[in-house]
Parts: C-alpha cells; structure tokens; sequence
C-alpha cells in the first residue's frame, strides 16, 4: 500500500449512509477522526461517537445485518440472543487489538455466556495486503474450529500495521501455537471461497459507509471505534431493553 493511501486509510471516516443514520437520530455529531499511527500505542481512541435510536429511526441496512446462522464459526454466541454486535475489523489495526484484548473479553464474559450478547465478526482489512493475508488466514482457520483461537492469537501477538511481519509463515506459526493443523491451514488458504467471502464482508462495509476500524452495530446502533468499556455496556443494555 502506498504512503498516501496508508494515510488515507488511518482515518476514522462516517461516509453518506453511516452520516445521514446519525444525524437522524442525534441533533449534532461530533466525529473526531482517529489515526492508528505507525503503532499500537498511538493517540487515544476520540470520545463518544455513538447514537442511538428507535427502531423506526434505523435504516433497513442497519437492521438487517446480523446474519443469526447457528453455526457460523466466525460468531460467538447464541443464534437468537436478543442483542447482535456486528463487528467490521482488521487484524492488523492497533485499536481492534486493543478492543480484543480488553473490551470484548469483558462483553464475552458479560453477555455473551449469559445469552443476551451474539457477536458476529466481518473482515474489513482496510490496512492492504498484510491485513488481507490474515483474514485469510483466520477464515482456513475457522475450517477446523479455530476461528476465534488465532483471531485471539494475531491480536495477542499483534505487530504495527504494514510492518512486513504479518507473513503466511508467521501466522502459520502462530496457528500451530494455539493447537490448529499449519498444513491444512495453508492448503484451505488456497480455498478461492474463502477469498470471495473476505471480499464480500469488506465492499458490505464500504457500502455501508464504514472506512475505518474498528466499526460496531449493535442491533442496528453504530458504535464507531474502541470505545470505553461502559459505552458499550450501556449500549448493549439498551438495546436488550428494547427487545422486551
């Protein structure tokens, strides 16, 4: 990826559908554009960029995303929990990291095993080749069961965005380290389905509106970046709320 599309592909954007959902629901939005940087310890994540509204207020495009398939192995969860996150990142960004590591274990832990909270994971690697690779990758993972223990593994030994680390060999190494088949997942890399599917989820977001991660919906509300803990609890709560 080029420097200025790198540049370009750093910042936290609401294109026209994700822009004209909120100011629907909120009188003013303030987004503040957020910059990954060069590494996983750059800026803080800008403040509350959320809204939500009633389900009359959500755009049918928001509404309908989750998918709800019982054995979707890129989604943790029950099929019919009454709350659905949709989760739009890439493995290589610093701030998807820093929600996996922190956030969403706390949201796992929370709602998730008590049955109120599916998420469901969409690749989008806006970060190029690298980020790419390792969609990927974690998809030929899914096909032995081990979505989600290298979706742990690349964010728990994540390495800076376009650094030339995030290789097949490494990711392979890492996958092997958490107890998956590194030959067969090389050979289900190869798998032409796979690739199509990484696409399909990352032009979804762009039609969406979504140009940088990570990006939420949770039963139709955009949750726009790694935001505290308690916005989404709040958000969550709301939304189950709704579904009484």
């Amino acid at each position: 990826m080029s420097k200025a599309n790198t540049d370009s592909a750093q910042r936290h954007v609401m294109t026209p559908l994700f822009v004209a959902f909120v100011a629907a629901v909120v009188a003013v939005v303030a987004f503040i554009a957020t910059r990954p940087g060069n590494s996983a310890h750059a800026s803080k994540p800008a403040g509350n960029q959320t809204a939500s509204a009633s389900v009359g207020d959500i755009p049918k495009e928001f509404r309908h995303l989750a998918r709800r398939q019982t054995a979707d192995p890129l989604a943790q969860g029950k099929a019919d929990a009454p709350v659905v996150m949709v989760e739009f990142s890439d493995f290589q960004c610093p701030y998807c990291g820093q929600f996996a590591r922190t956030t969403e274990t706390k949201l796992v832990d929370k709602y998730v095993k008590k049955g109120v909270l599916r998420i469901e994971w969409r690749d989008f690697p806006y970060f190029g080749k690298e980020s790419y690779t390792a969609a990927l990758a974690a998809r030929a993972a899914s096909k032995q069961g081990g979505f989600w223990k290298l979706h742990d593994a690349l964010y728990t030994h994540q390495a800076p965005p376009n650094s030339g680390e995030l290789t097949t060999d490494r990711i392979v190494s890492l996958a092997t380290s958490v107890g998956l088949d590194g030959t067969k997942l090389r050979a289900d890399m190869r798998d032409p389905k796979l690739a199509t599917a990484v696409k399909a989820d990352f032009t979804q977001g762009q039609k969406l509106g979504i140009s940088g991660t990570p990006a939420f919906v949770i039963n139709g509300t955009p949750v726009i970046g790694a935001q505290p803990l308690s916005v989404f609890e709040k958000t969550i709560e709301q939304a189950s709320k709704d579904q009484q």
